[in-house]
């Protein structure tokens, strides 16, 4: 009953994560791998945490603040971030914006799983109870945050905008860093003051913190979740194109690593495009089955001229459209 408790919000939090990756769902497997190396992250923190409480200590009011953000929410966020950094930076599932989320807050809630049943274990399903509501929440509020700019750094780095990477790279581990440390400094700037007025007021800024935490963490979920796109790079275009993967088909790396997306997995080695083609409707250079920006449909002759007989009657046939017409362009939604 106990290890329920401890386990239940974590779970409930997992698959509101997961049914709101709406584009391409990720492999459980590896949602799982990632969960239980949020789980080992626990090692590491508990160290860093042990090592920086003997250099501060928490017997007074600054202490405790200070202990809060210098070691302990350095400590746990960056212990996360190590796990998700080294199993998803290179992996081939991670093709799409939303993806990060989903993997920061699976290794956030690995790690708040077993700290939740360590707590509840020892002082009972009262203190399981009160934090289903608030620390269990308050770790995927952090997941979010970091998976949010770690998103943006993966698609910084693709496009090769080495300025927008470090920074957003750098904001993958600062914010969740913050956000941690100002929600421990709270608490244990309140359980650190025998003043009654001074413990409710604590207590008012940490609901008030908790409640933009939540609200902030729910607009990037439900934004990120809408505006999913396909982050891997199609060379020589500025917009990204989107695509199934499935559809384009199989390469071999030169580091010998068999992969279906536009990076290699294993190197992170982007893939070689043999040929291109122009959608005729808004000129977009593409390199798959259909363009990325109106979802035009490849031309079954692509090397036929714009408007000549061939490519308009090939069109026609394979799409079911009408041939080209410069004055009516082709709409993918009819």
């Amino acid at each position: 009953m106990i290890f329920s408790l401890a386990l239940i919000p974590v779970v409930g939090l997992l698959l509101m994560i997961y049914f709101c990756d709406k584009k391409e769902k990720e492999p459980f497997g590896f949602l799982i791998a990632i969960f239980f190396a949020g789980v080992g992250s626990v090692i590491p923190a508990f160290i860093l945490e042990e090592l920086g409480g003997k250099v501060i200590g928490t017997d007074s009011l600054v202490e405790s603040i200070l202990h809060a953000m210098i070691v302990v929410g350095p400590a746990e966020e960056l212990s996360k971030f190590l796990v998700l950094f080294l199993i998803t930076w290179k992996s081939k599932n991670f093709n799409y914006s939303y993806d990060a989320i989903v993997y920061a807050v699976f290794a956030s809630l690995g790690f708040a799983a077993i700290e939740n049943i360590g707590y509840t274990v020892v002082f009972g399903a009262g203190t399981a109870l009160l934090r289903m509501f608030t620390s269990i929440p308050g770790h995927a509020c952090f997941g979010v945050y970091m998976g949010f700019f770690y998103s943006k750094a993966k698609y910084a780095k693709l496009t090769k905008k080495n300025g927008k990477f470090a920074l957003h790279l750098i904001l993958t581990m600062l914010v969740p860093i913050l956000a941690h440390g100002v929600y421990d400094a709270i608490l244990m700037g309140g359980n650190s003051s025998d003043e009654i007025t001074l413990v409710g007021l604590t207590l008012v800024l940490w609901l008030l913190f908790m409640a933009g935490m939540f609200a902030s963490s729910i607009v990037l979920i439900v934004k990120s979740s809408k505006r999913d796109f396909c982050i891997v790079e199609v060379p020589d275009k500025k917009e990204q194109t989107i695509y199934i993967p499935n559809a384009v088909g199989v390469w071999t790396c030169t580091c010998g690593s068999v992969n279906y997306l536009n990076f290699c997995g294993k190197c992170g080695r982007q893939r070689q495009v043999v040929s291109s083609w122009t959608c005729p409707n808004c000129w977009t250079l593409s390199a798959y089955n259909f363009c990325g920006k109106c979802g035009c449909p490849k031309p079954v002759d692509p090397g036929m001229g714009m408007g000549q007989q061939p490519y308009a009657q090939s069109f026609a046939q394979a799409y079911g459209q009408q041939p080209y017409n410069p004055q009516q362009p082709y709409n993918p939604y009819l």
